[in-house]
């Protein structure tokens, strides 16, 4: 693993004072008045082309990878970032070469385990979202361990994807919900379900970064990120730091966000209005445009 110019005590005391809310950097967000409670999803790419562009093997740019979520999960609490989710692994890694999966499993099991004891002093609570049945026993039992001993944490919700695949997320939540309706479903009701399954840990994501130069998502959290900011950088993951993180909270906080409304306008319906939404298997023209059936004399 490469280092990012920290020793592993260093790297932890650095975790400690960015999540403990008593910290100098923590005040002085609340004194600013930053906007608390974000989500940020980050899609981790470019480890492989960093590495090729300096000659080096795929395996390194997964290390170097390593050493940029150290400095990444750092800088949250100074941004009014409490839940950051990190995709680690999707479900179609799995067709990577097997030398390069079984080195990004390991990777994963090694941070989990390194740096187990900093996140948890700091705050931190980790769990790791996506299939379990398929992990190698080393690494499942590094989650569970690390779940386990970092379970009370309050300051920073981290969670990282390990075989992860959004579509199957849904799928299966389709499936629980379904069972749990009884027979007595509704679009509406089948929506809440979903909604209440996808969303019971982690909530909407805020923001969603993708690293690497790629303008997609990659089967990332797609429920949850229906009404996300995007923000795509060039840079490479294994380049990526808290600075490229506070700018891409900055560009969020320029960004308006409508949730398909209106800002300024009040749009509860009013007595006597005159005005009903036609249904789709009987809308026409004078029924979406009133003004189509107007008497023009």
């Amino acid at each position: 693993m490469q280092s990012d110019g920290k020793s592993g005590t260093q790297s932890a005391f650095a975790a400690q004072s960015m999540l403990d809310p008593s910290h100098p950097f923590a005040l002085q967000r609340v004194a600013r008045g930053i906007r608390t409670g974000l989500h940020v999803a980050i899609i981790m790419d470019g480890n492989g082309r960093w590495a090729a562009r300096r000659g080096l093997p795929r395996v390194a740019g997964h290390r170097a990878g390593v050493s940029a979520v150290r400095r990444v999960v750092e800088r949250p609490p100074q941004l009014g970032i409490t839940r950051l989710t990190l995709y680690a692994f999707s479900s179609d890694n799995w067709k990577r070469p097997p030398f390069e999966v079984r080195s990004v499993l390991a990777l994963i099991a090694a941070y989990l385990r390194w740096e187990q004891a900093a996140l948890r002093d700091a705050g931190a609570r980790v769990q790791a979202i996506g299939r379990r049945d398929r992990l190698p026993r080393m690494l499942l039992r590094e989650i569970e361990q690390c779940e386990a001993a970092t379970a009370a944490g309050q300051h920073l919700h981290l969670r990282v994807a390990v075989d992860y695949s959004s579509r199957e997320a849904i799928a299966r939540a389709a499936l629980h919900a379904v069972h749990g309706l009884n027979g007595s479903s509704t679009p509406e009701t089948v929506d809440r379900a979903l909604a209440g399954h996808l969303q019971a840990e982690g909530g909407d994501v805020d923001l969603l970064i993708r690293t690497g130069g790629e303008k997609r998502l990659s089967d990332f959290l797609l429920w949850e990120s229906a009404y996300a900011e995007l923000v795509f950088t060039d840079r490479m993951w294994p380049d990526f730091d808290g600075d490229d993180l506070e700018a891409a909270v900055a560009e969020f906080k320029r960004r308006e966000r409508r949730f398909g409304a209106v800002p300024g306008v009040d749009t509860s319906p009013r007595p006597g209005a005159g005005y009903r939404v036609p249904g789709p298997a009987t809308a026409t023209g004078k029924e979406l445009f009133p003004v189509l059936g107007q008497d023009r004399g």
